[in-house]
């Protein structure tokens, strides 16, 4: 492994790092091993969407003693990704990308938010397209691109969501997409992976997927071609959902010739309230396996929305029964055998972007993408200014200092992080810890339950659409 010449200068230890891992066709793969890796992933924004504000000079990776206690609980859990959506690229992570390093998590990051000027317009993209956003998202880049344990970035989340916002917000996706990649292949060491996380809205799903994994003249190497697909999913929902009831069997069976990895940027429907993951047997098994990459859990932090693993108030986590459900599920599954599959050489090549490929009306059919603003193509030969470069840095103390009760209030004490050998990802087993019972459960006030209308349209989408029509309505309040 190499060791930064400042860390030397410094004295440092070496720093054990997770692989980074590369895309092999529709897989993700670990180039050291040659096996495909299957993303075990937590969704980790606390305080919500609502929660991130800049002028704090916080954000959910910027607080070494709450990552520390966060990364040790998803140890514990048998994660091995987190998909963070708010960041500031102007703050140092470097403290939690350690802590999640050593713990062999790997990181997604969404390179918008929810604030004004920092995200695409999904009703008219061409007004948010500009070299000010742009230039934020190249922040971004900057900012982890130096952690081995980031596995990739989102130029966009549900930015589609029906047939009005399909008609103009594909290609500028495809425009973002494009320029975030041009400019980590001229400014980064490593080419990480650019991707899009969809909304599991039928209607649009399989035009979005078409569009975005396309390739322009048959080149592999396109760069406004999404280097992954992912999906927001909440179609499994109560206990006696399987794997054919809740429309899984279709979403297998539609993406079987994907040219990119797919995988869930978001599941666990909480209506009924009382969530089995179930759905983790046939995501992780035969059913699912051969094509899918794994999944994200939604969500860690107990928010207004009652999706919540962990409940934190004044500094206290409480652990929730659906923690502990989730982790009894994951105990079933034998990880070692499931992160050893050999990855397979022969996968789909991606289809031609022509017209022909889009079959929903209104969906846009044009590949004609928006030229980049010249000042911010300017940014990208010249790379942004000033660079947020973070690194790994040494972490001396792995004990846990904040108060964490198990699932029936009592208090647990010696937890801490586990540093795996370097190269080693997490997975259940590597650490232990009684987190009580399985049965004990918050109840839950809210109204955002979802229900399965049989249609195979998304369900539970009152949760997954609410960043989206906050955004314009944000932008449009920020006018006035």
């Amino acid at each position: 492994m190499l060791i930064n010449a400042a860390l030397l200068a410094l004295g440092a230890s070496v720093v054990n790092a997770v692989q980074p891992l590369t895309i092999q066709g529709n897989q993700f793969v670990n180039s050291k091993t040659g096996k495909r890796f299957q993303v075990v992933g937590m969704a980790y924004q606390p305080g919500g969407s609502a929660g991130y504000d800049p002028k704090s000079g916080k954000d959910p990776l910027s607080h070494k003693e709450t990552c520390m206690r966060d990364a040790a609980l998803m140890q514990i859990l048998g994660i091995n990704t987190i998909r963070v959506y708010n960041l500031d690229p102007n703050i140092n992570h470097d403290e939690c990308a350690s802590i999640f390093n050593a713990a062999g998590i790997y990181m997604m990051l969404d390179v918008n938010s929810p604030l004004p000027g920092e995200a695409l317009n999904s009703g008219s993209p061409w007004e948010s397209y500009y070299t000010e956003y742009l230039n934020r998202t190249f922040a971004m880049t900057e900012a982890f691109g130096n952690y081995p344990n980031t596995l990739l970035f989102f130029s966009g989340n549900e930015v589609i969501n029906d047939i009005p916002s399909a008609k103009y917000a594909p290609q500028y996706i495809r425009a973002v997409t494009r320029d975030i990649k041009n400019y980590i292949k001229k400014n980064l060491d490593r080419q990480i992976p650019v991707g899009y996380s969809a909304a599991d809205v039928r209607e649009v799903l399989w035009d979005t997927w078409n569009y975005l994994q396309c390739s322009e003249d048959g080149e592999k190497d396109d760069a406004s071609r999404a280097d992954v697909f992912a999906l927001n999913s909440y179609s499994w929902c109560g206990a006696d959902a399987t794997f054919q009831s809740s429309s899984y069997d279709k979403l297998v069976a539609g993406f079987k010739d994907t040219s990119v990895p797919v995988f869930f940027s978001e599941y666990g429907c909480n209506t009924p309230a009382t969530r089995y993951w179930n759905e983790a047997q046939s995501i992780y098994g035969t059913d699912m396996a051969p094509i899918w990459s794994g999944g994200v859990v939604y969500e860690y932090t107990e928010e207004d929305n009652n999706y919540g693993l962990v409940e934190i108030k004044d500094d206290v986590l409480q652990i929730l029964g659906d923690f502990n459900r989730l982790k009894d599920q994951f105990t079933k599954i034998d990880w070692a055998s499931v992160q050893s599959k050999s990855a397979t050489k022969d996968t789909p090549d991606a289809p031609s972007c022509k017209s022909g490929l889009i079959k929903e009306d209104g969906f846009d059919a044009n590949f004609t993408l928006p030229v980049i603003p010249d000042d911010a193509q300017k940014i990208i030969d010249h790379g942004v200014k000033p660079k947020p470069k973070g690194q790994l840095i040494k972490i001396k103390d792995w004990d846990v200092t904040m108060t964490v009760k198990d699932a029936d209030g009592n208090v647990m004490n010696g937890l801490k992080v586990v540093p795996l050998a370097d190269n080693e990802s997490n997975f259940a087993g590597k650490n232990k810890a009684d987190t009580g019972s399985a049965t004990t459960d918050h109840q839950s006030n809210s109204t955002n339950g979802t229900s399965d209308n049989g249609s195979g349209a998304a369900v539970g989408v009152v949760r997954p659409m609410m960043w989206a029509i906050a955004l314009p309505l944000a932008m449009m309040m920020c006018a006035l």
